[in-house]
């Protein structure tokens, strides 16, 4: 289950920066406001969850 958490939010987080390269648009702060706690909140989560998945794959 943890496992597709984090692989969730790293796919949240590859499609905003996929959008903010694009088309300059971030979503995440369009959505929650920028900087407010939901939005670091959200990064956080989304950097956690890379370096969790890249252990994982290390790992396997």
């Amino acid at each position: 289950m943890l496992t597709w958490i984090a692989l969730i939010f790293v796919i949240v987080g590859a499609i905003n920066w996929g959008l903010i390269g694009l088309f300059n648009v971030n979503i995440v702060d369009k959505i929650f406001g920028v900087q407010t706690v939901v939005t670091r909140f959200i990064y956080t989560f989304v950097g956690i969850s890379g370096v969790y998945l890249l252990l994982l794959l290390i790992t396997r």
